[in-house]
C-alpha cells in the first residue's frame, strides 16, 4: 500500500480558513486578503492527513502588512486577492515569460511565507511580462507601419492601382487590397506616405466615375446613331423593295423593324432560298422520344426542360464538306460554318437525342449583320433530319 508522510505543524497551519498575521505585523494596518490555490492529488491527501478538507480548490484569508501590499490586487468589487492568479512562468533557457490564467497547484499545503514568496515572484514576472508585451506590441506596430508605408509608396507610384470601391473611398478614408487582405488608410491616424493614400485614392475613384460616365454617354450616342442609321436604311429599302402594304405602313411610321429586317434578310439570302431553314421543334422531338417509355409518357416538356449544346464542327464528312463549299460558292461574301447541336433532357441528361447539324450563314450588310441557319438533311448528318439554329 502507498504510504503518505505526515507534515510538520507549520504546514498544517496553512490549512485553516483564516491564517494569523505574520509575526511582528500590525493587524490594524494589515489587509485581509483572499488567497486561492489548487492542490494536486498528493496535496489533497496531505491536506486530509493534516486535518484539512482535502478539496482541490483552497480559499484562504491571510493578513498582508502594508509594506507588502504590492503583492495584492483589488478588483472592481473591492475584493483583495494575493497575486497568485494569473501566474507567470519563465522556463529555464527561455527569455520569454508565459502567462497562465489559473491558480498555482501545490503538491503540499503551502505555508503563508510560501504564498508570499510565490506572489512576490509573480509580481516580478508580471512586470517582465508587461515589458515584454509592450516591446512585442511596439515591434508589431513598427512592422505594420513599415508595411503600410511600402503599400502606400507602391500605390502612389503606380497610377493604375485603385482602392476598393466598397466602401467607396473618401478624402479621409479608403481600403487598399493586398495579397494578405485589405488595409484601411485614414488621414487622421496615418503618417508619412500612408497619409496621402485616401485623398489620392478618392481622386482616382472620382476620375474613374467621370470616365465611365463619359464612356456610357459616348456608347449611348453611338447606339442612338446606329439606330437612326438602321431606320434610314430600312426606310430606303422599303421604298425600293417593300410591298405596297409595307411602304404604306412605313410612311405612317407603324412598320415594325423586325418585319422589315426579316424581309431584308430574305433578300440577302435569296441565293439559298430553296434550302430548308431550321424549325424549332426540339420540344416536339424530345416529347416524341420520351413517349416511347411508359414511365415518361405523361411528362409535359417546356423549353426550360431542354439542354441544348451547340459547337462548330472541325472535322467534316465528305458530304458535309461538299455542302459547305456549295453554300460558300453561292454566298462568297458570307461566313459559312457547320454547326453541331445536341439535345438532352435537363431532368436526366442521359436521355438525349442524336446530334443534328446545320449550316450557319452570316452576311454583313451595313449596318446589319444577317444570320440564318439551314437544315442538313439526314443523308449528310449523322441521323439528323433537322438542324437546331438561331436567327439574329
Amino acid at each position: 500500500m502507498e504510504s503518505v508522510a505526515a507534515f510538520t505543524p507549520r504546514r498544517q497551519e496553512s490549512l485553516v480558513s483564516v491564517l494569523p498575521a505574520p509575526p511582528g505585523a500590525d493587524t490594524a494596518t494589515a489587509l485581509a486578503v483572499t488567497v486561492t490555490y489548487l492542490l494536486s492529488e498528493e496535496g489533497r491527501k496531505a491536506s486530509l492527513l493534516a486535518g484539512g478538507d482535502g478539496r482541490a480548490r483552497q480559499d484562504l484569508t491571510v493578513h498582508v502588512p502594508a509594506h507588502r501590499l504590492h503583492l495584492v490586487t483589488v478588483d472592481l468589487e473591492g475584493v483583495a486577492r494575493l497575486k497568485l492568479r494569473p501566474r507567470y512562468e519563465q522556463l529555464d533557457g527561455e527569455p520569454r515569460v508565459r502567462r497562465i490564467d489559473e491558480p498555482p497547484t501545490y503538491d503540499t499545503p503551502p505555508a503563508i511565507e510560501d504564498l508570499f514568496r510565490d506572489a512576490a515572484r509573480n509580481h516580478q514576472l508580471e512586470r517582465a511580462y508587461e515589458t515584454q508585451r509592450r516591446a512585442e506590441k511596439e515591434r508589431r506596430r513598427d512592422a505594420g507601419r513599415e508595411r503600410r508605408e511600402q503599400v502606400a509608396q507602391a500605390f502612389l507610384a503606380d497610377h493604375t492601382q485603385r482602392a476598393l470601391v466598397h466602401p467607396a473611398p473618401t478624402p479621409k478614408r479608403c481600403y487598399i487590397g493586398t495579397q494578405t487582405g485589405r488595409i484601411l488608410f485614414d488621414v487622421s491616424t496615418d503618417v508619412g506616405g500612408a497619409r496621402d493614400i485616401p485623398p489620392e485614392a478618392h481622386r482616382r475613384f472620382r476620375a474613374d466615375l467621370r470616365a465611365r460616365r463619359d464612356r456610357n454617354l459616348e456608347e449611348r450616342a453611338a447606339q442612338l446613331a446606329l439606330h437612326e442609321e438602321k431606320k434610314r436604311v430600312i426606310a430606303a429599302w422599303v421604298a425600293a423593295h417593300g410591298t405596297p402594304d409595307q411602304q404604306a405602313r412605313e410612311a405612317a411610321g407603324v412598320l415594325p423593324m423586325d418585319e422589315a429586317i426579316e424581309a431584308m434578310t430574305g433578300q440577302a439570302f435569296a441565293a439559298l432560298g430553296n434550302r430548308p431553314p431550321y424549325v424549332h421543334d426540339g420540344i416536339e422531338r424530345l416529347q416524341a422520344y420520351l413517349s416511347r417509355f411508359p414511365e415518361h409518357a405523361g411528362v409535359a416538356l417546356t423549353r426550360e426542360d431542354l439542354l441544348v449544346t451547340s459547337a462548330n464542327v472541325d472535322r467534316m464528312t465528305a458530304a458535309q464538306f461538299s455542302l459547305v463549299q456549295e453554300v460558300r460558292a453561292l454566298m462568297p461574301e458570307a461566313t459559312v460554318t457547320l454547326r453541331r447541336h445536341t439535345l438532352a433532357w435537363k431532368r436526366n441528361s442521359r436521355i438525349a437525342l442524336p446530334p443534328v447539324f446545320g449550316i450557319l450563314v452570316t452576311q454583313r450588310v451595313e449596318p446589319f449583320t444577317f444570320r440564318r441557319e439551314y437544315a442538313v438533311v439526314a443523308s449528310l448528318g449523322h441521323q439528323a433530319d433537322v438542324a437546331i439554329s438561331s436567327v439574329a
